[in-house]
């Protein structure tokens, strides 16, 4: 049984000129352990898509399924980051990330240990007393992961989260995140717009096109892990992104760069 199930999804909005539609027959199935990407352009629905799996937006059709519980709100054991940090500037770092215990209802001296030990992982020991304004973008996010994570969730949502850094400070990232995958083998959904990093993270990228948001192909990598940055400059990962370039082309989402 897939631990993510989304049978037949559609998503529709309201407009002055009728209804909009941004996804539409949407299946897939996701399994417990996976790393899935979706990949695509702006405007194809990957993070609609993603907030219907987290339960913060409803489906207009179709349904979906968490641990085989269909989604009546956002399901149990689920962390998500967004694209932007959404830290509290009033609250230090510490407190910014002890805040989902907050909403767990758990004590928050029994995850204290817990906050300090993954904003030490992400290189933020030491930050604690710090606010999110004394810290870099890529220190802001780390934070935000480490906020999804103290509760040890089983499915992790993530929407672009590096897409605003650096491509150090985001190679890094892509990195640290690959080890916690491998370390937890969390269910790991991540919406992004570079057909590297999907690559680079996932067992299988999710390929959509828009007008209206729809999946056109799915893709197993069959890359080995743990996968080094290195694993970019081989003649595999390369046709993996070859592929994925000439299909875009065809859908006329990239240019054809064939001389």
């Amino acid at each position: 049984m897939a631990y993510v199930g989304i049978d037949r999804v559609g998503k529709s909005y309201g407009s002055p000129r009728g209804p909009v539609l941004a996804l539409e027959d949407i299946s897939l199935d996701i399994r417990a352990a996976e790393f899935v990407s979706i990949l695509g352009p702006s405007g194809c629905g990957k993070s609609t898509l993603l907030k219907c799996i987290a339960g913060l937006e409803p489906v207009s059709g179709g349904t979906i399924a968490v641990n085989g519980k269909p989604l009546t709100g956002p399901p149990e054991g689920m962390g998500m980051v967004f694209q932007r940090d959404v830290l509290l500037d009033w609250r230090t770092i510490l407190d910014n990330v002890l805040i989902t215990a907050e909403f767990a209802g758990t004590p928050r001296a029994r995850m204290k240990p817990r906050a300090v030990q993954l904003l030490t992982r992400f290189g933020l020991g030491g930050y604690e007393d710090r606010h999110p304004w004394e810290l870099s973008g890529g220190m802001r996010q780390r934070a935000a992961i480490c906020r999804a994570l103290l509760c040890d969730p089983d499915l992790l949502l993530m929407d672009e989260p590096f897409g605003a850094l650096d491509a150090m400070t985001r190679d890094d990232l892509n990195l640290e995140l690959a080890r916690i995958w491998n370390d937890t083998r969390k269910t790991v959904i991540f919406v992004t717009h570079s057909i590297a990093e999907a690559i680079f993270l996932s067992d299988r990228v999710v390929m959509m096109d828009r007008n209206p948001g729809r999946i056109v192909e799915v893709i197993d990598i069959a890359l080995p892990r743990p996968r080094p940055l290195a694993i970019r400059e081989t003649p595999e990962f390369g046709r993996y992104v070859a592929h994925i370039r000439h299909l875009f082309a065809r859908l006329g989402i990239l240019k054809d760069d064939t001389p």
